[in-house]
């Protein structure tokens, strides 16, 4: 399995024993998943300029929660600080159970968090969501924009597929390509991925090394901007 913990680890160690994009043969994505921009309800921003109206009038005292130094929370949140000029000071947990946490206990204020684990508490009032941050709306949150309708080109998805090592044969990737795409197009599979918060992610084999790569080149930009380093 591979995602963008892969495509931004390219960037962030520097002395890894391996290329990601030259020693990886793509085989197939699987699922794509939103984030969200997540707040504890105490902040007053109840939109995503208010938020951004907030963070630059209060720099470095909205406290960011992430999953730790590298995860797709963390970048997610980097990101948006490179596109909006905010300047929010960073903590990092070890996983996004502990950040959420502390989250709705109002130690930080916002999380760039995956909806799955979030989506009860924002139904039930313990956080807001002020924005998802995929291209487009999520389906189980139709009622809550995008980040992008606001900062335009603004996206952070957070993705899964399938690699397998660079020697295997192009035959065999093309057929398992093929029957992972058969499988998304199932209706049982599909209603399982969106109880995930997901969609599918059906790409041809050459298709899907461009959106890796893409990625990787995506997220260096916002590790070199931020001049992140392993913890």
């Amino acid at each position: 399995m591979v995602g963008p913990t892969q495509a931004i680890n390219a960037t962030l160690y520097e002395k890894l024993n391996f290329n990601f994009i030259r020693d990886i043969a793509p085989v197939a994505g699987i699922i794509s998943t939103a984030n969200a921009l997540i707040v504890n309800p105490s902040v007053p921003a109840k939109t995503v300029p208010d938020f951004i109206a907030y963070a630059k009038a209060n720099p470095r005292k909205v406290n960011m929660a992430s999953g730790g130094t590298g995860a797709p929370s963390h970048i997610a949140g980097e990101l948006f600080k490179m596109m909006t000029g905010i300047d929010m000071l960073h903590v990092p947990y070890r996983g996004g159970a502990p950040a959420l946490t502390d989250l709705m206990g109002g130690q930080v204020q916002v999380y760039f968090g995956p909806i799955t684990a979030s989506i009860e508490h924002i139904k039930a009032g313990r956080l807001r969501a002020l924005a998802v941050t995929t291209a487009t709306r999520s389906e189980v949150l139709p009622d809550v924009p995008t980040v992008g309708e606001f900062v335009p080109d603004y996206e952070a998805s957070t993705w899964y597929g399938v690699g397998g090592p660079k020697v295997t044969p192009a035959e065999i990737v093309d057929k398992l390509n093929r029957e992972f795409n058969a499988g998304l197009a199932d209706p049982k599979i599909k209603a399982r991925l969106a109880d995930l918060g997901g969609v599918p992610m059906p790409m041809t084999r050459p298709d899907f090394g461009k959106f890796i790569a893409a990625e990787t080149e995506k997220w260096a930009k916002v590790v070199k901007f931020a001049g992140l380093k392993p913890e």
